[in-house]
């Protein structure tokens, strides 16, 4: 049986007994999320979590950002090593559907059987993507204000292919989803398929240095504020001259940096939801 490399996060801040604050919650999902866990798995007594990763090299590396980044007064960092026992569909087991707009995003077992709404099913096999994090809705709410039908798509860092699948399923006519993590594509075909746009999403194994595509008509960016910053302009030439890119992964105060590196786009659409932030743009 393999084990499978994860750290547990115990919350020692004496503000928030139960479990952290949104603050410190949102803290510690931006200092995570550079290194693509697979899960996160609330501990039972509410106070602590266990994060999944794909390699012990990741794992470590996750620990001591997560240390440098947040005191030991409120985060106690353990590295763990979990024999498999079916822990990711675990982890997730208890996820519902989730609306966004009129679009609904279901783990397989809870669909809605009686839903008018254009539903996404997506497999929860990863941490993030499954509609239940504000960056995944916020993009969400942001796609069904813009018309799609008959666009080109690409969505950048696809993840669980939620967003592809929301594009296609809003009537985008070329979707293309781009991820430079081999396992994440794995699911997203998975879940192509799930939905029946296995034939109409191109999946490209990529990331954003030297990419190579023909441009779209809308480019959609869940990452993080520091990689959205850093490849500003590789994601502005995706970009045709009349197009929208939507953005998101980054907190509230992070939303003039970012806007500011991506002039001369102008700002049409900006949310906030819980403590995270999203921008649509265009020329």
């Amino acid at each position: 049986m393999a084990d499978y490399p994860a750290i547990d996060l115990q919350f020692t801040d004496p503000h928030s007994p139960g479990g952290p604050d949104d603050q410190l919650q949102d803290r510690i999902y931006v200092v995570l999320d550079e290194f693509a866990p697979l899960a996160i798995q609330e501990a039972e007594t509410g106070d602590g979590w266990r994060v999944f990763f794909r390699t012990a090299e990741v794992r470590d590396s996750a620990a001591a950002a997560v240390r440098a980044a947040l005191p030991a007064q409120l985060v106690d960092v353990t590295i763990v090593d979990v024999p498999d026992e079916d822990w990711a569909r675990r982890s997730q087991q208890n996820l519902k559907a989730v609306r966004a707009g009129r679009l609904v995003v279901a783990p397989p077992w809870d669909v809605p059987t009686s839903d008018d709404d254009p539903i996404i099913i997506i497999e929860p096999s990863t941490g993030f993507g499954t509609g239940h994090h504000a960056t995944t809705r916020l993009c969400l709410e942001m796609l069904q204000r813009l018309e799609l039908r008959g666009a080109r798509v690409i969505d950048v860092g696809t993840g669980s292919g939620v967003l592809a699948l929301a594009a296609w399923k809003l009537g985008a006519s070329d979707v293309v989803a781009i991820d430079n993590d081999p396992d994440a594509l794995e699911n997203a075909r998975a879940n192509f398929a799930t939905n029946g746009a296995g034939p109409s999403i191109d999946v490209v194994l990529d990331g954003l240095d030297g990419l190579r595509i023909e441009r779209a008509d809308v480019v959609l960016a869940n990452l993080t504020g520091a990689v959205l910053m850093r490849y500003n302009g590789e994601l502005r030439a995706l970009l045709r001259d009349d197009g929208y890119l939507v953005v998101s992964g980054f907190a509230p105060d992070e939303a003039h940096v970012v806007k500011t590196a991506f002039k001369p786009l102008r700002v049409i659409d900006e949310r906030v939801e819980d403590e995270w932030a999203a921008v649509c743009l265009t020329a």
